[in-house]
């Protein structure tokens, strides 16, 4: 790791001024080697930290975001909720109107990792963080996304990799707890380094490798995620997040499933269906949604609805093995959200 240099900003917006590239601009390097000149932001510092060892990440100033006061607070608001980016993921597994109002969020962040970085991961690091892919994390690749020329992964071990949406690149989001947030349709709050914010849905934040080659969202230059914003869910919404991964202990899902749904009278009013480490963000299973809604939901619906969730797929050729696996999960979580 190479030396660099420490700062604590007293507020959002000294560290934002202070800020000259995003992660991802800071990786880009069509000569290969990273740029020797940023000045980045960190939280928790988890994936960071990761990069840095690696040598895929070479800043001159760490902007240390984890003491700025207020970041660190999980507040209702009218409407809804509002959970600042320093919320550590076990602060938001354990948070009681998390567990009763958005109980798939509270799963998914509490399954993340291991009980030692979900005490130190925050939820804006877990939502900035890089992708997981063993040849954009190899010194050894200098893969498209980094400013190379070629997705090693389709020629190669893409076991793991998307499902959907691969064009160009084949990584699969790394957040977990994004595929729940999309399905209760967040929203962020950003501030740029002169205190104006904006806020964007979750959902169009993240970056298809079509839109952006290079990026995994739209975070631009010295904005600051300082708030993420969840709408209140009506009283017969139910959500359900579930995972599989190789081993039961810490590892990255090969396929995680978010699915809300708002029921009356058995009825299903509106639905959500999100699959995670499934394509270059959070894909919403859009026809499994549509197969949902208006429907009294039984095991042959969520086996229909399950079904549709794997519309517009293009198996590589070694993850087609995920196709099943996704079906069970969505078919699983569609009847565990309905159980009384």
């Amino acid at each position: 790791m190479t030396p660099f240099e420490w700062m604590n900003p007293s507020g959002i917006e000294q560290a934002a001024r202070a800020a000259t590239a995003t992660v991802a601009a800071a990786m880009v390097c069509p000569g290969g080697k990273p740029s020797a000149d940023a000045a980045v932001m960190k939280a928790g510092g988890i994936d960071l930290i990761d990069l840095m060892k690696e040598g895929l990440l070479t800043p001159r100033r760490i902007i240390n975001l984890r003491e700025i006061p207020g970041l660190d607070r999980i507040e209702p608001v009218s409407g809804g909720l509002r959970i600042g980016p320093n919320v550590t993921l076990a602060q938001l597994a354990a948070h009681e109107q998390v567990r009763t109002c958005f109980r798939a969020l509270a799963d998914a962040a509490g399954a993340s990792a291991s009980p030692q970085i979900r005490h130190l991961a925050t939820l804006g690091g877990n939502l900035l963080q890089r992708p997981r892919c063993w040849y954009f994390r190899s010194r050894a690749h200098h893969c498209v996304r980094k400013g190379g020329d070629a997705c090693f992964a389709f020629a190669g071990e893409n076991q793991y990799h998307a499902l959907f949406d691969h064009n160009g690149c084949a990584i699969v989001h790394p957040s977990t707890s994004a595929t729940a947030l999309v399905a209760f349709g967040a929203t962020l709050e950003l501030t740029d380094p002169a205190g104006a914010q904006r806020q964007v849905s979750l959902e169009d934040f993240f970056l298809l490798p079509e839109v952006d080659i290079y990026r995994e969202n739209d975070l631009l230059r010295g904005e600051i995620i300082t708030a993420i914003l969840l709408r209140s869910q009506p009283q017969t919404a139910r959500s359900i997040h579930i995972k599989f991964s190789a081993t039961e202990s810490f590892d990255w899902p090969i396929a995680d499933v978010a699915v809300v749904l708002d029921l009356a009278n058995g009825f299903c009013r509106k639905a959500a269906v999100v699959l995670g480490a499934a394509a270059p963000v959070p894909h919403r299973a859009k026809a499994a949604e549509v197969a949902l809604t208006g429907k009294r939901i039984d095991e042959a619906v969520a086996r229909v609805a399950a079904g549709a969730a794997l519309q517009g797929a293009m198996p590589l050729t070694k993850n087609g093995y995920k196709l099943p696996i996704f079906q069970t999960l969505v078919r699983r979580a569609i009847l565990a959200a309905v159980e009384p």
